[in-house]
């Protein structure tokens, strides 16, 4: 029943919507897990804070239905950090769909700015999210902690240092980068999680 975009107490669901809509595809914003059951494509969205979003995903029991969906499912930003395992931000106790903990950066140079925001590349692209002509291109950051690279990591970007931009195990797909603000970039990502 086309695409389902998972409502919980964390930001930006409606800019991922409206880029969904822009390729045409049916989509609907809930909570209801039966709905979100039988949906084709999941997405879980996020911006915000680790501890308090788990503790509101514990209280709901998304905290035990999400790592159970068979379908697709695809995390954006703070929605792949809560895929992990553990996190640094408030020492949260996450999903562990990937088993790898996200560390916060630490800035190394003057230059280095955390939180790590604005326009990088990605590289070492691989996995049916990405097409060759993903490699080199620039998608849009805004985070301070990160996701070291792993074996479930499907692309990589350098800010201070090589980290994960992108994971995928199984049905779980997840990306650092926020594919809705990252153009015809991201455009072409989201179609490609919609072809799966």
């Amino acid at each position: 029943m086309g695409i389902v975009i998972i409502k919980y107490n964390a930001g930006n669901v409606f800019s991922v919507e409206s880029a969904i809509k822009r390729l045409g595809a049916d989509v609907i914003v809930t909570d209801d897990k039966d709905l979100i059951r039988k949906a084709d494509k999941v997405i879980f969205p996020g911006v915000g804070e680790a501890s308090s979003t788990m503790q509101h995903l514990r209280k709901t029991g998304f905290d035990e239905f999400i790592p159970n969906l068979v379908q697709p499912v695809l995390g954006i930003c703070l929605g792949m950090q809560l895929m992990c395992h553990y996190s640094e931000e408030g020492n949260a106790e996450c999903l562990n769909i990937f088993d790898v903990d996200v560390k916060r950066f630490q800035p190394q140079r003057h230059e280095d700015k955390v939180p790590h925001m604005g326009w990088n590349t990605l590289a070492d692209v691989k996995s049916p999210l990405f097409d060759e002509s993903i490699e080199n291109q620039y998608v849009y950051f805004v985070h301070s902690f990160y996701v070291p690279l792993n074996e479930g990591t499907i692309a990589t970007t350098d800010y201070i240092l090589p980290f994960s931009a992108a994971l995928n195990k199984d049905n779980f797909y997840a990306t650092q980068f926020h594919p809705e603000k990252s153009g015809s970039v991201g455009e072409r990502i989201l179609q490609n999680f919609l072809k799966l």
